[in-house]
């Protein structure tokens, strides 16, 4: 009997990884890291390839066999976070793409009832990847690697990624983005990080990417404006109120030690009348965290439009895709001219207090201006409500016939409606009728012998 050969390391802990007992699957999750962390520390260490593939294999049949829910959480995590173990960005590069393959691969042979434990693994390795770009300080070369790498891997069309894949991953990303950078992220590093979605939008002859990608990623900035609105005019009171404390703080120097204790005492009552200034319980400022996932991208909607205008009106962008595309773009031009959902909107925020980052926006209409339209919209529909049943009834009327009878809708128990071709007077033509002199009724002509 010749000598037992001794397998790699990682093959070993992808063994134990895959394991029926959960003690040994955590127990080699635990030991996978150590190993991570003591392999990539020495210069001359690191993983290839092949071998993180083998190593992925294992987590991914690791989850696999993890039941329960919040175990299936913690475990997600801890897989997650093993990014975090690598000590060069060019092995955690490694590790996300052997990741994203490894998915790939993997896809088509996960069940129904296994898909959300892995939807939810790779939102959790796609939060951890954006996280260590933040532990970088958002580097634009990190930044262009991370987005090479997941751009070829899952949105590219020459990519093995299912649709599967492709669709959840363009649902989450910008999710996953806000969670992480939305409080110090730039609109132009937004609109970098978006680029590789305008790319590919105007490029893929696929439908279903175009329509992801149309939904998951443009139209959700448009909806976001209002709350955009809303953290803008927060971010105004918040530079008020500290002005107004600097102005404060400017007097309380030339004043006396006891005008000072005076107006301290009075500085903390708050205002009658204002919202109070005090401290959030202890309750309110532990769901702080929570709240932080309302926070928005913010996003320079003209430069985003031009980014789709100049990929869209390429000569080598398939028609359906250009007119998907200026359908966004359009939308996207009246963002940045100010015409937002939002329809009472502060004097404040037609201004742009932070420069490139924030939108200028415009007044809407005042009411007696919509009045007017409306009022003009109610003349063209009276005017244009001219059919050739209406003439030939008036015909009939001014030759002395009786009118017909109106007809009965059908299924409507004896209901008498308005005969086809008439159009119902909205309420804007109502309104302006009702101020309006009613013309006199006009005699019925009866034919002769008849009394």
């Amino acid at each position: 009997m010749g000598p037992r050969v001794q397998l790699p390391p990682e093959i070993q802990l992808a063994q134990r990884l895959a394991g029926n007992e959960q003690v040994t699957r955590d127990r080699a999750v635990r030991k996978l890291r150590k190993y991570i962390v003591a392999r990539t520390q020495r210069a001359e260490g690191g993983f290839t390839h092949d071998e993180l593939l083998k190593v992925w294999k294992g987590l991914f049949y690791c989850m696999w066999m993890q039941d329960k829910p919040l175990l299936q959480e913690e475990l997600g995590r801890t897989i997650s976070q093993l990014v975090h173990a690598f000590q060069t960005t060019e092995a955690q590069h490694l590790f996300l793409q052997t990741f994203w393959q490894t998915m790939n691969r993997e896809w088509p042979g996960i069940d129904r009832l296994r898909l959300d434990k892995f939807y939810m693994l790779m939102r959790m390795v796609l939060c951890e990847a954006l996280k260590a770009l933040q532990m970088q300080g958002w580097d634009e070369r990190l930044t262009e690697q991370l987005l090479e790498l997941l751009t070829t891997e899952i949105l590219h069309p020459d990519s093995e990624a299912p649709n599967g894949v492709k669709s959840h991953f363009i649902e989450i990303f910008l999710e996953e983005l806000t969670k992480v950078g939305a409080h110090e992220l730039t609109a132009d590093q937004n609109l970098r990080l978006i680029g590789p979605f305008c790319t590919i939008a105007a490029q893929t002859q696929d439908s279903l990417v175009l329509h992801n990608i149309a939904q998951g990623i443009f139209e959700a900035i448009v909806e976001q404006a209002p709350l955009a609105i809303e953290e803008l005019m927060n971010a105004l009171e918040e530079e008020k109120l500290s002005e107004e404390e600097e102005g404060l703080s400017e007097e309380e120097e030339g004043l006396s030690e006891e005008e000072a204790q005076e107006r301290g005492v009075l500085s903390r009552e708050p205002p009658k009348g204002s919202v109070c200034r005090a401290q959030p319980p202890l309750d309110e400022q532990a769901g702080d965290d929570d709240d932080s996932a309302s926070t928005v991208l913010q996003f320079d909607y003209k430069a985003v439009a031009d980014r789709l205008f100049e990929m869209a009106s390429r000569q080598d962008t398939p028609p359906q895709n250009r007119k998907r595309l200026y359908k966004v773009i359009r939308k996207l031009q009246a963002l940045a001219e100010g015409l937002f959902p939002e329809a009472d909107i502060p004097e404040e925020a037609y201004q742009n207090p932070r420069g490139g980052r924030r939108v200028r926006m415009k007044k809407r209409l005042s009411g007696s201006q919509l009045q007017d339209k409306t009022g003009r919209r109610a003349k063209e529909a009276l005017h244009s409500d001219s059919s050739p049943g209406s003439t030939r009834r008036r015909r009939r009327r001014r030759a002395g016939g009786d009118p017909p009878a109106p007809q009965e809708r059908p299924g409507g128990h004896g209901r008498k409606g308005p005969p086809r071709g008439q159009r119902r007077l909205w309420a804007g033509a109502k309104a302006e009728m009702a101020g309006c002199q009613e013309p006199k009724a006009k005699r019925k002509r009866t034919p002769e012998g008849r009394k």
